[in-house]
């Protein structure tokens, strides 16, 4: 079977089946580029993004086209998990300054999505940015100040932490 199948087969919660599809492809040639483009296919973007994790979180690093492939498909997002994954992303992703635009504005409407998850990886992504961006800096603090007033416990929760790794 080609992963996209494998992905299409899997039932979308066994983080078990997902990560036995991670196992059996992440050293294949050609298997980054393969997830970065399933990421545009709707149907699949919520297992591909769970590999691009994955691979990531592995201490793995992504060549600069693909990070600006990758950052060019935020807008195209349709399901609140792969949102989440690729926000969970942004850690291990430098942001070069011909990307900004696409992370801000990504991260400017995640801020206000109804999941409180990915409301919170939203914030990370902007402390990401911040950090990489110093411009963004004094506004990030202030969403920050913002979140600690209205936000849910959960996600005052990760600003709390976001805001002890200091800039």
């Amino acid at each position: 079977m080609r992963i996209e199948q494998e992905i299409a087969v899997w039932d979308g919660k066994s983080a078990d089946d997902i990560r036995v599809v991670y196992k059996a492809y992440r050293e294949q040639p050609g298997f980054v580029d393969s997830i970065i483009n399933l990421i545009d296919d709707q149907p699949y973007q919520k297992g591909a993004t769970w590999l691009l994790k994955a691979w990531l979180e592995s201490g793995n690093k992504l060549e600069i086209s693909q990070i600006a492939k990758i950052y060019g498909l935020l807008n195209k997002l349709r399901h609140w998990e792969a949102t989440l994954h690729l926000l969970q992303c942004i850690p291990f992703i430098p942001i070069e300054t011909t990307d900004r635009k696409n992370i801000d504005i990504f991260l400017r409407t995640t801020l206000t999505d109804t999941n409180k998850f990915v409301r919170a990886w939203s914030y990370n992504g902007f402390y990401e940015l911040a950090a990489q961006h110093p411009e963004y800096k004094e506004e990030v603090n202030n969403f920050f100040e913002m979140a600690m007033r209205d936000e849910a416990p959960s996600v005052k929760a990760k600003i709390r932490i976001i805001m002890k790794k200091g800039f």
